[in-house]
């Protein structure tokens, strides 16, 4: 019978231990989970689409699509490729300056262009948009939405979260 208490008490102890461990590690990863923020757009046009303009994981920012359409004339500009992908990267800048990035924090590229003819301009005003800091990036070519020949997506980090970016 003593035998019995003393293998009972031990079962206690080693469960209650086990619990505790369980306890600390569950506390342990909620403190060190970063946040989810899904972010609206913050244009009229915008208002009420089926995904998030960005979204933000912890430092890093995930930006939806953007094609070259004027914010101020919700029209597309006179200019072909090089207009596009001009008014595309500019408002890429606007949406990162509102997340608190910017385009010398943008890690990846996805570009949809409707026509690999339209490669060479395209790149030539990328360039100018990313001197120093070149992004990885993925270019092809697809059907795109409202007439836009370019869409670009971006992946860029918080630029209080890496102050030192620079090219090695």
């Amino acid at each position: 019978m003593k035998l019995i208490k003393l293998l009972s008490i031990c079962a206690i102890v080693i469960l209650s231990s086990c619990k505790n461990t369980v306890e600390k590690e569950t506390i342990v990863e909620k403190e060190q989970k970063k946040p989810l923020i899904f972010h609206k757009s913050k244009l009229e046009r915008k208002k009420d689409p089926p995904f998030s303009d960005v979204v933000e994981v912890g430092n890093t920012l995930y930006l939806a699509g953007q094609v070259g359409i004027n914010p101020t004339t919700g029209k597309l500009p006179e200019g072909g490729i090089v207009a596009e992908t001009k008014q595309a990267l500019e408002n890429i800048k606007e949406v990162l300056k509102n997340h608190g990035s910017d385009l010398e924090h943008v890690v990846k590229c996805t570009v949809i262009l409707t026509t690999t003819d339209d490669f060479t301009e395209f790149n030539k005003i990328f360039r100018e948009y990313f001197p120093k800091n070149k992004p990885a990036r993925t270019t092809f070519a697809g059907d795109l939405l409202v007439g836009a020949k370019i869409e670009i997506d971006v992946i860029a980090v918080k630029v209080d979260g890496f102050k030192d970016a620079r090219v090695n």
